[in-house]
């Protein structure tokens, strides 16, 4: 596969946006070059200089931490710049397609609307599995990309890892795995694939276990011709300097995070337990995420009554295959209590 011929034809003969950082080699200590504030900024830290374009240092300390190369990895505003991008560098407005599989991450549907590229649904089997016969008759020469959420968003659970490397090795296009929540998983991810699979995309990141949704920094992993590809595209300073910095300290307390991690799994499993023993909880489907997918007796009416009590749930009532659900997040174990006190008061 040449994943060069995947991308749209005015992607191919883009020039992009170049910096004089980008051009020149070496070290400098004067820099008269992008019409910055050479006095510093108000603030304690200087931020008056624009950030490192490809974030490197910071790239540099995850690839210690995830075992791949800097130039296998993308840094994005959320993952939902890569998601973004992958749709404005492979997908034609108004001719290709893309596979999603709902239930799923909402984003894929969105940003597929935004670039005017046709969606094409195929429903995760009951089971919340990947239906592999609907997925190749949906298939044809102008299916660009397939997105699958592994732990899945909002279901909870793994795709069999079978399934998928089906997919990798039946498809031509993109297929871009999704693992925001593979931290709390015992799914190992699929990040080490990179060099059998040249078309595999895997996007993290420092929003669920890291505790950095504040910072809006997703992570996509991929071959060097896709992670070149979306550079590209990309706009030059993508990744502020506080947020580079920011997210620098916190790698340096993985310690810490794979403590919250032990910590939210157990209250996962303890959480699904105490719902069960609810009259108006009718299933808790089994999950690897930081998150729980409970069906009750209405949900709407439930989530109001929540609502009126200051606790914020997600409603997936309407959503495909989880009507009659609520996905609720695992909490502190206090907030958890919370929760469940408020649910008891209503079955009285």
């Amino acid at each position: 596969m040449d994943i060069k011929n995947l991308q749209r034809e005015n992607i191919k003969t883009l020039r992009p946006y170049s910096t004089a950082r980008d051009e020149y080699k070496g070290q400098a200590s004067v820099f008269l070059d992008a019409n910055e504030n050479s006095y510093g900024s108000p603030l304690p830290e200087n931020f008056n200089r624009y950030p490192d374009p490809l974030q490197l240092d910071l790239k540099d300390a995850i690839s210690k931490i995830k075992g791949v190369p800097i130039e296998n990895t993308f840094l994005g505003n959320g993952s939902d710049e890569a998601i973004d991008l992958l749709f404005r560098a492979f997908c034609n407005p108004g001719k290709d397609n893309v596979i999603i599989l709902p239930p799923t991450y909402g984003m894929y549907e969105v940003s597929a609307n935004i670039n005017d590229v046709e969606i094409r649904k195929v429903n995760l089997l009951p089971n919340f599995q990947l239906d592999l016969e609907g997925i190749a008759e949906a298939i044809d020469e102008n299916t660009k990309l397939i997105f699958i959420c592994s732990p899945n968003n909002p279901t909870g659970n793994s795709i069999v890892r079978t399934d998928i490397e089906t997919v990798l090795a039946n498809f031509n296009g993109l297929v871009i795995i999704d693992e925001a929540y593979i931290n709390f998983a015992k799914q190992r991810t699929f990040i080490q694939e990179l060099t059998e699979y040249p078309q595999l995309v895997v996007l993290q990141t420092f929003s669920k276990a890291w505790g950095l949704a504040g910072l809006r920094l997703g992570m996509a992993f991929a071959s060097s011709i896709i992670i070149d590809i979306l550079n590209k595209v990309k706009a030059p300073y993508n990744i502020s300097q506080s947020t580079q910095d920011l997210a620098l300290a916190a790698l340096q307390n993985i310690g810490q995070v794979n403590e919250w991690i032990k910590t939210t799994v157990a209250e996962r499993e303890l959480l699904s337990k105490s719902l069960l023993e609810l009259a108006m909880v009718k299933k808790v489907y089994p999950s690897d995420a930081n998150f729980i997918l409970a069906q009750v007796d209405d949900a709407n009416a439930t989530y109001d009554a929540l609502v009126d009590r200051g606790i914020i749930v997600r409603n997936r009532a309407k959503v495909t295959l989880c009507e009659g659900c609520l996905r609720i997040t695992v909490g502190t174990p206090a907030e958890n209590e919370i929760l469940l006190t408020a649910l008891k008061s209503l079955t009285n």
